[in-house]
């Protein structure tokens, strides 16, 4: 069985103008120790998908799902005091920005050591014995005196080591990595992605990477999902649909990183025309259909995904024409 399985989760947000769709739709399953790398632009709505997830979604928020189950809880209807008992626990999150997630009121080693005594009845001695630990684990210096420092007194790249070390204090069974290398430079991004890679063998965990850097998602990930506007456009293997992408928007997508080798020095990027649709009212149709170069009539109407290949399916109704059926 798998450790998460999603489908057809929708998430809705009423606005002055109408209702808000930020997720339509989407499925996709997890197993043990898998990474799953959602992808898209911003806005395609990667980050609500993850929220929605942990409920941790604005109050005004209407989330459903015919399936949303971990490890055997129903997640959909699970109560508050449930959820309590879950995230931090068996289900952790590493925010986007450290800066903004982490109290700056409070010393690191309280931060630290405050979701570990919730949910595990430690003394506190044990829980710092344990902050130092992760600390160590993911590759800060000076651990034990970093506990007595206040977020505003570390890097960005610390901060965001403190933040996975936070997601680990209880060893959970499930990590949502939310963009966790934004806004630090390329060096700490690429010790960022094998620190998680590899505490995620060590530790056994099952991970979900959202990014809309292709180029990070093709390091680490197992299974890949392309969002765009609410919607999985592709889902596959990440071999599979790094080497044979066919949905046009992921082609898309791709075709804007350089690649060594093949991309000529100094010529420019490729580009995607346009910009994402207003998802607000009725939603019919390929929504990339205003920005894709091989639209037709026909990309109005319902699309349905299609099994290019098994374990790659496509959200296009012009894969045949186009040539990029399997």
């Amino acid at each position: 069985m798998p450790l998460l399985e999603v489908e057809n989760l929708v998430v809705d947000l009423p606005v002055s103008s109408g209702t808000l769709h930020a997720v339509n739709g989407i499925s996709f399953n997890l197993e043990r120790g898998e990474t799953l790398a959602i992808v898209g632009e911003s806005g395609s709505g990667k980050s609500m998908t993850s929220l929605a997830v942990m409920n941790l979604l604005p109050k005004r928020a209407n989330r459903r799902a015919n399936r949303l189950v971990f490890d055997g809880i129903d997640l959909a209807n699970a109560p508050n005091a449930r959820m309590r008992t879950l995230r931090g626990s068996r289900l952790a999150m590493i925010f986007q920005e450290p800066m903004t997630s982490l109290n700056p009121s409070y010393t690191i080693g309280n931060q630290l050591t405050e979701a570990l005594r919730c949910h595990r009845s430690v003394p506190i001695a044990s829980a710092r014995d344990r902050a130092v630990q992760l600390l160590e684990k993911v590759g800060i210096p000076g651990a034990a005196r970093r506990l007595g420092q206040y977020p505003h007194q570390l890097s960005g790249g610390l901060r965001q080591r403190v933040m996975i070390a936070m997601a680990l204090m209880c060893g959970p069974d499930l990590i949502i990595a939310d963009e966790p290398t934004t806004a630090l430079d390329v060096t700490i991004q690429a010790q960022i992605l094998h620190l998680l890679a590899d505490l995620k063998r060590e530790f056994g965990m099952a991970m979900i990477l959202i990014s809309h850097d292709l180029g990070v998602v093709a390091r680490v990930a197992d299974k890949v999902a392309v969002m765009y506007a609410g919607q999985v456009v592709e889902s596959g293997a990440a071999r599979s649909l790094f080497g044979t992408p066919r949905h046009p928007y992921t082609r898309g997508l791709l075709n804007c990183i350089p690649v060594p080798g093949r991309t000529t020095p100094g010529a420019p990027l490729g580009a995607i025309p346009g910009q994402l649709p207003s998802l607000i009212g009725p939603q019919r149709g390929c929504a990339f259909r205003e920005r894709c170069a091989f639209a037709a009539p026909e990309c109005a109407g319902d699309i349905a995904f299609i099994t290019a290949e098994p374990g790659h399916d496509v959200r296009c109704v012009r894969l045949g024409a186009l040539g990029m059926a399997a």
